[in-house]
């Protein structure tokens, strides 16, 4: 699931990934009784590899297959976030965690960073000592339904809903009101995953949750090009990486890591023609690839770091549409998280 809105499902790690997380805690334990002081940066390197942790797997965003290995578009920013400090995007390890451990394990620094958490408000940012660095995924509360029968919000009027009890989402439901349009009645049920398969046997007309879920049950079902996420959202729900507070160096480092496969997009730079462009005349492109100025002391790394992301993992368009786009298995539009020049949310400062 990709934040807290819903209970998590069960979902029991590995015997690896459970033995990884131990070790890594008894190590970190050892580290905050010494009084270290070194940075996450240092610790990273000095470690030899990233330790990125996230929601429990959820396809498109976080996904193990048979042999083990992930992929996601979560875990390609962790990729991309190794490229920049190590020139290899899978000197990385991904743990996913629970929605209980996650904070305890940022917290005490069994995780370098969570690729995504709980969505952004203001209670998360300013009252468990994270940071969210930047929103790189524009989500939000919606509806999934039959394409013959349902194509918009309006159509939902007067027709049933199935929602997880207890959540955000059945508390929206109840409060959405469009003028003109018959309230939305609710059905209600302990799971998402009880919900989902009421709407699977057509007990109601449609289904709610945030998108990125949405899409991702879409995917499993028998017939999924029968079913369409409509294209209004009731809630929004921004969500990104998530770093520990008081350490300003990492900070920047995640956030810019995320600017910078934007501000690719935007270029026209992506794995493909990266080495061509570090011959371009655009000083834009000259300075995000580091062949101008791209270096920042502050950031602690080498003056290529973005060529790097790029080079290895791609701009932000290609790690979507890998993971999450038409072409990809979830079918996902990019909406939102469009490129603000094609009328998106997704907007970078320049390297400069």
């Amino acid at each position: 699931m990709s934040n807290d809105r819903r209970s998590p499902e069960p979902n029991p790690e590995s015997d690896m990934i459970s033995r990884l997380f131990r070790n890594i805690l008894i190590a970190s334990a050892v580290l905050l009784a010494a009084g270290a002081e070194a940075s996450t940066l240092e610790q990273a390197q000095k470690r030899g590899f990233l330790i990125c942790g996230a929601s429990n797997g959820l396809p498109g965003f976080a996904h193990q297959d048979e042999a083990g290995r992930w992929s996601g578009f979560d875990v390609d920013f962790c990729r991309a976030l190794a490229a920049a400090i190590f020139d290899d995007p899978e000197k990385m390890r991904f743990v996913t965690l629970s929605a209980k451990d996650r904070v305890k394990a940022l917290q005490s620094g069994v995780v370098d960073l969570l690729a995504r958490g709980a969505a952004f408000t203001l209670s998360r940012d300013a009252g468990q000592g994270l940071s969210y660095t930047a929103i790189s995924f524009f989500d939000g509360q919606g509806f999934l339904a039959r394409k013959k029968s349902i194509v918009a919000l309006r159509d939902l009027g007067g027709l049933s809903v199935c929602v997880q009890q207890g959540t955000p989402f059945e508390l929206d439901l109840v409060d959405f009101h469009r003028e003109g349009m018959k309230p939305i009645e609710p059905k209600l049920f302990p799971t998402f995953e009880e919900a989902a398969k009421a709407y699977s046997d057509a007990k109601c007309e449609a289904l709610t949750a945030d998108l990125s879920t949405l899409a991702a049950k879409r995917q499993e079902m028998a017939a999924p090009a029968d079913h369409a996420i409509l294209p209004e959202l009731i809630d929004k729900e921004p969500l990104g990486p998530i770093v520990r507070q008081s350490d300003d160096q990492w900070f920047d480092i995640v956030r810019w890591t995320h600017f910078a496969m934007v501000d690719a997009e935007e270029l026209g730079v992506t794995s493909a023609n990266a080495d061509e462009q570090l011959k371009s005349a655009d000083p834009r492109v000259r300075r995000l690839l580091g062949v101008d100025g791209g270096g920042v002391d502050g950031l602690g790394l080498e003056a290529d770091w973005a060529y790097r992301i790029v080079k290895h993992v791609g701009n932000y368009g290609e790690a979507f549409e890998r993971n999450l786009g038409a072409g990809s298995p979830i079918g996902l539009e990019r909406r939102l998280n469009a490129l603000w020049t094609k009328g998106g949310l997704m907007y970078a400062p320049p390297v400069r």
